[in-house]
């Protein structure tokens, strides 16, 4: 144990192999303890009335209470951080983008074969997940801190260059990446922009095909237009392009355009894809020209990449801590003093804008 409080887990799924993988899975680490491991929501309600969770790992297809109704009372009544565990998720489902609309902290996606293997090959990303869930501003619980784990970085997928050549060109791009809450972050963020905002590339950690309903969903909402990128996408002015789930997303140059290389490669600061392997593609790709915006989320990941694209002349920007949901990216960023300027989340469309005229 490290000295602190274990984090509470209750879980909330009618399948009992996933009970106890998951119980199974969390049990190992020592800062985290299985409080309840239940079959729907009414016993989820009598287990939290005895102990309050800190964290709710919750299936959305239930019996007697779906899923999503029962997030939408705990909001309403006892407002604790929920992880959805769902096979609704792979195919980026409606529903799951419902569960984060009405609060659900983050997503797991659960397959519908071999449960239990998935459950024990993702030891780190549930833990990880339910770390960044516990401080997540919902309630009054305090964050925990994590010894993060080694890691790769940046290197496997893009070399670090002593120096850029390129060619002139006035073209701005915008480089953003983001986390845990970034996915309401994101949908204020860029329903602020007006139409002739320079071209985006986003990575949002998410899963594979999750991004595709996540870019329908917000471009249904903004003015400008957003979309999963693909391999060899242009970027744009007024188009927003989202990081597939499970592919590292590049921003490239050819001549004065750049566009986007959308590639496999291993996991870099424990994510695919990686805020750092874009924003490191950014300072060297686009350099004093690239506008770089790191948001809420746990973790690192985008802190060195933000450092490389301040030190090549581009103009960067952190949301504060008091609007982010998990202040880690944004904190390891500003600890590195790779950071221009801090603003609250309703201000970093305006910082942009400002910054650009």
């Amino acid at each position: 144990m490290t000295g602190r409080n274990p984090i509470k887990v209750l879980i909330v799924d009618d399948s009992a192999v996933v009970r106890q993988s998951i119980t199974g899975v969390l049990a190992a680490d020592d800062d985290i303890e299985v409080i309840g491991a239940v079959a729907d929501p009414y016993y989820a309600v009598e287990k939290i009335k005895l102990v309050r969770p800190d964290v709710i790992i919750l299936d959305l297809e239930m019996p007697r209470m779906d899923g999503l109704t029962f997030l939408t009372e705990i909001m309403a009544q006892h407002p604790i951080p929920v992880v959805i565990c769902s096979t609704l998720a792979l195919d980026g489902s409606d529903t799951a983008m419902k569960a984060l609309a009405l609060g659900a902290v983050d997503i797991i996606t659960k397959p519908k074969i071999g449960t239990k293997r998935f459950f024990e090959e993702s030891k780190v990303l549930f833990t990880d997940i339910v770390k960044a869930a516990a401080g997540a501003k919902l309630n009054k619980c305090k964050p925990h801190v994590i010894t993060p784990q080694e890691k790769l970085t940046a290197d496997v997928i893009i070399t670090k260059k002593n120096k850029m050549v390129l060619t002139e060109t006035t073209e701005k791009v915008i480089a953003v990446g983001a986390s845990t809450g970034g996915t309401e972050a994101l949908r204020e963020f860029l329903m602020g922009l007006p139409l002739d905002t320079p071209g985006l590339v986003i990575v949002q950690h998410m899963p594979e095909n999750f991004t595709r309903s996540f870019a329908e969903r917000l471009n249904s909402l903004c003015g400008i237009t957003v979309k999963e990128a693909k391999n060899g996408d242009t970027i744009l002015k007024g188009q927003a392009l989202i990081a597939p789930g499970n592919y590292h997303t590049l921003i490239k140059r050819n001549g004065t355009q750049y566009y986007v290389e959308v590639k496999e490669g291993p996991l870099v600061a424990r994510h695919r894809p990686s805020v750092d392997v874009l924003f490191r593609s950014a300072a060297y790709n686009v350099g004093k020209n690239c506008i770089g915006v790191i948001m809420t989320g746990m973790g690192d990941d985008g802190a060195r990449g933000m450092k490389e694209m301040y030190d090549n002349g581009a103009f960067t920007i952190a949301q504060d801590e008091k609007s982010c949901v998990v202040f880690g990216m944004p904190k390891e960023a500003i600890k590195m003093k790779a950071v221009d300027k801090i603003v609250p989340l309703e201000k970093v469309a305006d910082e942009i804008i400002k910054h650009i005229s």
